[in-house]
């Protein structure tokens, strides 16, 4: 089994936040965590500090390899700073 993570803390959300499964939008400082296992990515978001972490609407999704999915979450954590009711984007170029 393959896998990777990657949190990315002190994201400021853009006007709009980012939209969740469990609560609804997410706004100011977040933290971005991605988790990749065999072909799939799940993000997730926390206010900084947190201790829960609620799932981005958009995850999980297929992503191929390793660096497609650390492609995806730098592509996450622009779309957080973005806001507008962020979701996980597209997959990296190269991920079906």
């Amino acid at each position: 089994m393959s896998w990777a993570s990657w949190t990315t803390t002190g994201v400021y959300s853009g006007r709009g936040g980012v939209l969740t499964d469990e609560v609804g939008v997410l706004t100011g400082d977040l933290s971005v965590h991605t988790t990749w296992a065999d072909g799939e990515a799940r993000v997730a978001v926390q206010y900084s500090g947190a201790s829960d972490w609620f799932t981005m609407s958009g995850s999980p999704t297929h992503c191929a390899t390793e660096d497609d999915s650390r492609a995806l979450h730098q592509a996450v954590v622009q779309a957080v700073a973005a806001g507008g009711g962020a979701t996980v984007p597209a997959a990296p170029s190269g991920t079906p």
